[in-house]
């Protein structure tokens, strides 16, 4: 049996998606929870139509990520941190701390858990690196420099 998928289903396919189903599955599970319509002509019409529409979003976004790409890249993200008269900061840096500092340099708003710091810990001032994932398609390498605040 075939059917829409009306959301993302893990290890079945994504939005607006026809994928083929065994009956027992989509009768029972599937289109009770509204997780799935029945792949009749007009809802295929309608999951062609949206998956149109949502290509056209997704290249939309990535040409604005690619700018937000750009600036990341051509600018270290400069992070304050509280620092001992050795030199040696007080904690460490965190995720948090880098997506505070992106969002109050570049206006770009960047969930923590998407950041990963490439380093060991940072107990001390000096320049590193870290991964952003902005998109699925996107990952940008970014320098980030530690300063005392």
């Amino acid at each position: 049996m075939e059917v829409v998928l009306l959301q993302d289903i893990e290890n079945l396919g994504s939005q607006y998606q026809i994928v083929k189903v065994k009956p027992g599955y989509a009768r029972n599970y599937l289109i009770p929870r509204g997780l799935a319509l029945i792949a009749n002509e007009g809802n295929r019409k309608m999951s062609a139509e949206k998956q149109k529409q949502a290509k056209r979003r997704e290249e939309k976004l990535l040409s604005q990520l690619q700018s937000i790409v750009d600036q990341l890249k051509m600018n270290a993200v400069r992070v304050g941190a509280k620092v001992g008269t050795s030199g040696k900061i007080f904690g460490s840096v965190t995720t948090l701390q880098i997506a505070e500092a992106i969002k109050k340099q570049f206006g770009v708003t960047v969930d923590r858990k998407k950041i990963t710091i490439l380093e060991e810990d940072i107990k001390v001032l000096g320049t590193y690196k870290a991964l952003v994932d902005l998109h699925k398609d996107v990952k940008v390498e970014i320098d980030f420099e530690v300063v005392a605040e």
